[in-house]
């Protein structure tokens, strides 16, 4: 296979992949807000009722479980404004309602309204919950009051901001929940210490769930959010990852459950493009995780434990909650596995490094289109063998192509002698023609992973690169790097010979260049100065080794070779 061959081929592959992506989006349900509408009798509730509970130990009373449907809306409560140095939340007892990201915008402009991830207006419902459930009475939404101020910030040279609220039940039993923000952190600490002054035990399920209304995917070719996981994931260190999709949340109908039970040091959460949400529980504490689903609303829990206070006794279980970006560095000193929100699918493997790579990059270079530029550099350096071997090689069929012309016409009724005579001269000449397979087999999964790289890192959000290039993850708005690329592409094939290929299968390879070009206008700016990259530095590279390898042949023309 010559090198002309080997760039057909990662053309296809491209191409193939791409059609499996768009083919797979046509596959999936009609979004969920479309399916909820079909529910017999089903309306959207405020909130979804609280998950099922644990079962209790032999030795406790076992509390009524949450009746299964819609919950009637909670009275109005208190709620308090807390806020640190990234995030500014509004909360009650039992929830926050609210969630500002204070370091990102929903556009690039300085005015733009900020990304708000939790919301408790009714056409953009977004919750995070935590509550307890008991036989013998447990606070709502509404039973916590809040204690002291109600706009709380961080303070100059404080660590942390803390709020404070209080149940009171019957028969002595209180519950003080604890909201605490730390400096720079989006991790939010909700800590609850159960009191018992009573006479008798109290018993009662500690609970902890995401819901939301899906948000409206924009399904646009040139949006990164089509492909974006959207949809509930967990983590247990025995079963790891797992995770479901808004669509595949009910199987005929029927809520699909995910039974996890007496699950510790996991997590549950609700992800999308760019940010998400996860409650972490206490690690050394069992809950069981459920997936709901109540009209327009669809969530994830993780419910337990039971907890049976003497009197006079306490108890007390702490979890987070995380609302923010995917920050890989962060989240993998949160809790394990919390990294694996950062969804690359199949490329996992590939993409996590070449993210690390590219942060590194940045901080040296503070810009991320030079860290992608370097990025090609650093590949380009360790494919250097391979690729070299690959443009030697095309130098020395460039040279030869006059006499592989001679025997293409000296065996041209006897196809098998040509075969013969060309591995000759490739043997005596020491000509490799598949050369040029490997490193385009190398450089699929590398370009197929930045892809996902660009599309999931938070980081390069908005990010610039220079000049027209104002968003590293959205196209070319000039589409002057697809022109750029195509014409680095119809060079490169001049320089490449044609040698045994038909009429039929040159006019493809001229088409080439325009294919890419056009194909390439609605990929992510930074993907598309990735390629360039590589191909500019393939380019000089095989000029240099025509040079050093090579004479001019008598004939000119070509076809398309593969970048390494």
């Amino acid at each position: 296979m010559n090198s002309m061959r080997s760039f057909l081929l990662f053309a296809w592959l491209m191409v193939a992949v791409i059609l499996w992506m768009e083919w797979n989006k046509e596959q999936q349900p009609a979004p969920p807000a479309a399916q909820a509408t079909t529910q017999a009798g089903a309306a959207t509730p405020d909130a979804l009722p609280p998950p099922a509970l644990p079962a209790a130990p032999a030795a406790a009373a076992t509390p009524t479980a949450a009746t299964p449907g819609m919950r009637a809306p909670a009275p109005a409560a208190r709620t308090v404004t807390l806020a640190n140095d990234v995030l500014r939340l509004v909360i009650d007892g039992g929830q926050v309602r609210r969630a500002d990201l204070l370091h990102y915008r929903t556009a690039r402009a300085d005015d733009a309204p900020l990304v708000r991830l939790l919301d408790d207006a009714p056409t953009h419902r977004y919750l995070a919950q935590s509550g307890w459930s008991s036989a013998q009475g447990a606070p709502d939404t509404a039973g916590f009051v809040p204690e002291g101020a109600t706009d709380l910030a961080l303070a100059d040279g404080a660590r942390e901001v803390s709020a404070h609220f209080t149940w009171t039940g019957a028969d002595g039993v209180t519950i003080r929940r604890t909201y605490t923000l730390a400096r720079g952190s989006y991790a939010l600490q909700v800590s609850d210490t159960v009191n018992n002054a009573g006479a008798t035990p109290w018993t009662g399920n500690v609970y902890r769930q995401l819901s939301r209304i899906p948000p409206k995917i924009d399904h646009g070719l040139t949006s990164p959010e089509r492909f974006g996981f959207n949809g509930a994931a967990w983590y247990t260190p025995e079963e790891k990852y797992s995770k479901r999709t808004y669509e595949k949340f009910d199987d005929d109908g029927k809520l699909d459950p995910i039974a996890v039970a007496n699950a510790k040091g996991g997590w549950v959460a609700l992800l999308q493009h760019y940010f998400f949400t996860a409650w972490i529980p206490q690690a050394d504490q069992p809950a069981n995780y459920e997936l709901a689903h109540v009209g327009d609303l669809y969530g994830i829990s993780a419910a337990g434990p039971q907890f049976t206070v003497p009197a006079g006794g306490s108890a007390s279980s702490t979890a987070r909650l995380w609302i923010g970006p995917k920050l890989p560095d962060q989240l993998a000193t949160l809790s394990p596995g919390l990294e694996r929100a950062m969804d690359y699918g199949i490329f996992r493997i590939i993409a996590e490094p070449i993210h690390r790579l590219l942060g590194l990059l940045h901080k040296a270079t503070g810009n991320w289109g030079w860290a992608i530029v370097l990025l090609v550099l650093i590949i380009k350096l360790l494919l250097y063998p391979l690729s070299a071997a690959q443009y030697k090689s095309t130098a020395k069929m460039r040279k030869f192509q006059p006499r592989m012309a001679q025997l293409k016409e000296r065996y041209a009724d006897d196809p098998q002698k040509y075969q013969q005579a060309m591995l000759e001269l490739y043997r005596k000449e020491k000509i490799n023609p598949a050369g040029g397979c490997l490193p385009v087999l190398i450089q699929m999964p590398i370009f197929l992973s930045l892809y996902w790289v660009l599309i999931e890192s938070v980081e390069l959000r908005q990010a610039p690169w220079m000049l027209w290039i104002q968003d590293l993850t959205s196209r070319d708005p000039y589409f002057i790097l697809p022109v750029i690329n195509a014409a680095v592409m119809f060079v490169t094939q001049r320089l490449t010979p044609m040698v045994g290929v038909d009429p039929i299968q040159q006019r493809m390879f001229q088409l080439m260049p325009l294919i890419f070009g056009v194909m390439f206008a609605f990929f992510p700016a930074g993907l598309v100065l990735y390629w360039v990259t590589n191909g500019a530095l393939g380019l000089l590279q095989q000029w240099w080794m025509l040079r050093k390898y090579g004479e001019k042949p008598n004939s000119g023309g070509g076809a398309v070779v593969a970048k390494g």
